[in-house]
């Protein structure tokens, strides 16, 4: 189901010339959740919403020294 975006996610989608559904996993992979608020110029309330009416699941792991992460699969988001 599609939501509806707000005036705020359209202001940042065109901004930055990429859908939310992209940017903001990259954003958040890359800087973690407060910088990436911070870059989008929105709240650290706002971008832990916004993923969640998008349905951006967020994960965190901790490694121990020596362990490494596979992630699996290729991301395809409809629309773009």
């Amino acid at each position: 189901m599609m939501m509806t975006k707000t005036k705020g996610m359209k202001r940042v989608e065109s901004d930055f010339g990429e859908k939310l559904e992209t940017l903001m996993p990259r954003l958040i992979n890359d800087y973690g959740m407060s910088q990436a608020a911070d870059t989008m110029g929105i709240s650290k309330a706002s971008i832990g919403y916004w993923c969640m009416k998008l349905g951006i699941e967020r994960r965190t792991v901790a490694l121990i020294p020596g362990q490494r992460i596979e992630i699996r699969g290729t991301p395809r988001v409809e629309g773009s």
